[in-house]
């Protein structure tokens, strides 16, 4: 008999002020505060389909592949980490044009239904909120682990 385990999925959007492609490529880009990548103390990053991908923040390590690369309008990769419990979720990224802006959509699919994985609404939303104001007239917000995470220590 096949083991289910109930699963959840978060969505988060943002609305960004520049076309998809440069949004698309900042997602990718580690020097722009608001991706995983520019938060890691230490990251691997192959962008590209079957790349695989590894970054490390506060001694929590996070690792995927990439399933799939449009640019620019798409990029879908697993996820794992301590918070999904060791189970691989799904990290799906649309990114549509809106008038002279950017519909950005990040869906986490396929996270236990577990506190440690709902912590993930947070972070992504914290990630997204600073990469928003790097584009447009945003103010470049920098990052700190701190405001997302105030109970790790």
């Amino acid at each position: 008999m096949k083991d289910s385990k109930k699963t959840i999925e978060i969505k988060v959007e943002r609305t960004i002020s520049a076309p998809p492609g440069e949004v698309f490529d900042g997602w990718l880009t580690p020097k722009i505060p608001g991706n995983p990548w520019n938060a890691a103390e230490k990251f691997i990053l192959d962008p590209k389909l079957d790349g695989l991908f590894y970054w490390r923040l506060k001694e929590t390590a996070h690792y995927g592949r990439f399933t799939e690369f449009e640019r620019p309008g798409r990029i879908q990769h697993t996820w794992m980490s301590p918070n999904t419990l060791g189970q691989e979720s799904i990290v799906t990224l649309t990114f549509k044009k809106q008038a002279k802006d950017t519909l950005m959509t990040l869906v986490h699919s396929g996270l236990p239904d577990h506190d440690l994985a709902r912590g993930h609404e947070k972070g992504w939303n914290y990630f997204l909120d600073i990469f928003l104001e790097q584009f447009g007239n945003g103010p470049g917000k920098k990052y700190r682990w701190d405001d997302a995470h105030p109970s790790v220590k």
